[in-house]
């Protein structure tokens, strides 16, 4: 977990720290073949180079991003979970629980259909966007772009303090 934790030692919230790294932790000890990493400031995990599953920290939630396909798949699972979502996007409360089973579902789901794939990023979901003509605004404002824009904002209010 040290690739975590310059990251981790910069949520102030010492709640929000311990809960994200219990996530961090549990998915490193889950699925070791993953490799972690920090990329566009955010902590996640990739498989053969493709992304798996990203994570943001916000004032009242845990951003999850497992890719708008995971997102679909799911969508009914997270509403269940008590979750709020986007398309790309999972919000977990700070002050609910963590439901790790539908955590362990959405990755195992990206692991399978990422198998084969030679990009980061889904190429379904960057076509769908382009198919769909949304605009760059609505684009990063989810999803690992959302989360990059996110703590872009955060890192220069932070630094301007």
């Amino acid at each position: 977990m040290d690739v975590f934790a310059e990251y981790l030692a910069r949520i102030d919230n010492l709640g929000h720290r311990d809960r994200t790294e219990e996530i961090l932790e549990w998915i490193t000890k889950k699925y070791p073949h993953l490799v972690p990493k920090i990329a566009w400031n955010q902590p996640m995990f990739t498989d053969h180079g493709t992304f798996i599953i990203g994570f943001s920290v916000s004032k009242h939630h845990l951003a999850v991003a497992p890719e708008k396909a995971g997102i679909n798949h799911f969508s009914n699972e997270i509403a269940k979970a008590g979750y709020d979502h986007t398309k790309e996007l999972v919000r977990i409360r700070w002050d609910g629980p963590v439901d790790f089973s539908l955590l362990e579902r959405m990755i195992e789901f990206n692991i399978t259909e990422k198998a084969n794939c030679s990009t980061f990023l889904a190429e379904i979901g960057i076509a769908d966007t382009l198919k769909e003509k949304t605009p760059l605004s609505h684009t990063m404002e989810s999803g690992v772009f959302g989360m990059v824009i996110h703590q872009l904002v955060w890192t220069l209010h932070r630094n301007s303090l």
